[in-house]
């Protein structure tokens, strides 16, 4: 019962925001007493910090699955953009606005947990760029990590970023590409320009 519920309850705020949905709604949405969730949840920010870590959990354990298909590295960060902007399709961006405005505290732990998964997983794949030759062996890896790592989380930004002006998708696209344009070599190039060329057909 307890994973139906988090379940539930993670799509529920997901699509509605963490604040906007209350115990009620869950209750009413999954047919069972509030009575339940609070047998197996003391409360609504123990429910709200679990679903924060079922959806980074699920994010990163099919990203984890991406890198042991040995791909180049060019190609696996393609993948990787593809399943995230897939995964989150149906994430509301104002239900993450509730919940880095209301659960600060459960934000910024995501937010460390995530960065940490990203910087490791940019040091690895650029550590291999560099061995393949398709980037440059004079990159500093901490430091190309984490601007990726700056630049991914900052482009969210939507005063910075408005998404009439920069769309979610396209937005990213072109992250990624700036990203790749400043450190891969001409071998890495052409890989970079056939990937481009096949995602416009």
């Amino acid at each position: 019962m307890k994973n139906e519920i988090l379940k539930n309850a993670t799509q529920l705020f997901l699509s509605q925001g963490f604040k906007s949905v209350t115990m009620d709604d869950i209750a009413t949405h999954m047919g069972i007493s509030k009575k339940t969730i609070y047998a197996n949840y003391a409360h609504k920010t123990e429910l709200v910090h679990a679903a924060g870590f079922e959806i980074l959990n699920n994010i990163q354990c099919g990203v984890q699955n991406l890198l042991t298909e040995h791909m180049n590295p060019i190609e696996e960060l393609y993948e990787i953009k593809k399943y995230v902007i897939q995964h989150l399709k149906g994430e509301k961006n104002s239900s993450i606005q509730q919940l880095i405005k209301y659960y600060p505290k459960i934000s910024a732990e995501l937010r460390a947990t995530q960065t940490e998964f990203i910087r490791g997983c940019m040091k690895k794949n650029i550590t291999r760029g560099i061995e393949q030759g398709l980037f440059r062996k004079n990159l500093e890896v901490e430091f190309v990590s984490r601007m990726y790592q700056v630049g991914i989380t900052n482009i969210k930004d939507e005063s910075i970023f408005p998404p009439e002006k920069f769309p979610h998708v396209a937005l990213h696209e072109m992250y990624l590409e700036y990203h790749l344009r400043g450190i891969i070599t001409p071998e890495g190039r052409k890989i970079l320009n056939q990937l481009i060329h096949s995602n416009q057909d």
